[in-house]
């Protein structure tokens, strides 16, 4: 395991922030009733919260730049102002944030100090499907259209937004790990000096009739009703996928160990490993049985963080709620760490599958885990576990998409204990 005495750097989670159909609150409390609502189209769905549209509305309207955004960016942009002020990035002097960027007064050598990583499987998914119909419509497209569309736009309206100006912002597609790979950008970059600060994370706005369609087509989606908790990882058949909406973004910082001791050992979260694995199969919506990528995304991811899977304490799990994907993932979990598995935890049947940004929602969700040592029940029968026998000071967290990806992540609180 990660000693913080003698290990080089440490990958430090100084802040996060996230939005779902939970909300922007940091506690995952669990709701009385189903967060899902019913879409036009009738189906289930993860869908922002009231007070949650309210802010984003805000944070479209404060800027006239951000006016054009897609939604996809926006929730980015609310999830990262979360992160930056729960980290104490904020300036000296900050402006009012209903007219400019939460850090645009930032003294320059500390602006050019933040990069930004940030994954999205589908990017602006509202704003290219608009355009698309305007073009079938009338037979053009404004000239706004490719800037406001192309991926690369999510992570550079981020860095506009936190006040970077020469920090690198880098934008990730890898389906629905892409969270994820952000993540392992942005460690790489921190450990290898690039960077010395870094906003990180995943976003995304897939509640469109297209992209609802696409996810029908498949036959995956869940046929229970929006009231009845109709996302339901590990309950075995049906299948029981439904789409959400989100972001998650966290403020990273490489601390050394001897900075780590200098201030005093305090308890912090950290990232020890981020590892992926990749399998080339026919076919590309597909899994070997055994998910051979998630093995080799959770053996990368414990082997950077010189931990055996004994010291796991918990796994989060990446669990679509279908029946394959499901099997795949405890299959591969066995493989790792044999039949006595760790308590396995889950959010998405509180904010359904948010594509290129469960990962990210899923790393809060492990966070506040280790912080609070509580997690919502679900309200179904499944192998999701209702408690843990013993404290939780270090979680597994696993994503994986189409295409044969999977990544992985050991997140865990320093001190460490024995």
């Amino acid at each position: 395991m990660t000693s913080p005495d003698t290990a080089a750097d440490l990958i430090v989670i100084w802040g996060r922030g996230r939005v779902s159909a939970l909300g922007t609150a940091k506690e995952w409390n669990e709701p009385l009733t189903s967060p899902f609502s019913t879409h036009p189209n009738k189906l289930p769905v993860a869908a922002l919260p009231v007070a949650a549209e309210e802010a984003l509305a805000e944070l479209r309207a404060s800027h006239s730049a951000y006016r054009q955004l897609d939604r996809t960016v926006l929730l980015a942009l609310l999830a990262s102002r979360q992160a930056t002020a729960a980290a104490g990035w904020a300036p000296e002097s900050t402006p009012n944030p209903s007219t400019e960027p939460a850090t645009r007064n930032q003294k320059p050598e500390t602006r050019n100090q933040l990069a930004v990583s940030i994954g999205s499987s589908r990017g602006a998914t509202g704003r290219l499907e608009q355009f698309h119909a305007e073009f079938l419509s009338e037979g053009s497209v404004p000239a706004a259209a490719s800037p406001l569309t192309t991926l690369g736009n999510v992570a550079s309206w981020v860095a506009f937004d936190a006040g970077s100006t020469g920090g690198a912002a880098l934008s990730h597609s890898s389906t629905c790990s892409s969270a994820f790979q952000a993540l392992g950008n942005a460690v790489a970059w921190l450990r290898a000096g690039m960077a010395k600060r870094f906003l990180a994370g995943g976003t995304e706005a897939p509640l469109t009739d297209f992209t609802l369609a696409q996810m029908q087509a498949i036959g995956i989606y869940s046929p229970l009703a929006a009231t009845d908790w109709p996302c339901r990882p590990g309950a075995g058949r049906p299948s029981t996928f439904v789409l959400g909406e989100g972001a998650a973004i966290f403020a990273l910082e490489r601390l050394s160990g001897a900075a780590w001791a200098e201030a005093g050992r305090p308890e912090l979260p950290v990232l020890e490993g981020v590892g992926f694995g990749f399998e080339a199969l026919g076919s590309k919506t597909g899994l070997s049985p055994d998910g051979q990528h998630f093995q080799q995304a959770m053996r990368h991811a414990l082997e950077q963080a010189r931990a055996l899977p004994a010291h796991i304490d918990a796994v989060v799990l990446h669990s679509p709620g279908t029946p394959a994907g499901d099997a795949a993932e405890r299959a591969a979990l066995r493989a790792i760490f044999g039949e006595n598995l760790p308590p396995l935890l889950s959010n998405k049947w509180l904010v359904g599958h948010t594509l290129g940004a469960s990962a990210a929602l899923s790393l809060d969700f492990a966070l506040y885990v280790l912080e609070t040592q509580q997690w919502p029940v679900a309200r179904f029968a499944s192998d999701l576990a209702a408690a843990s026998p013993k404290p939780i000071r270090r979680i597994l967290v696993n994503a994986a998409g189409f295409g044969g990806n999977a990544a992985s992540v050991v997140v865990a609180l320093l001190p460490d204990q024995p």
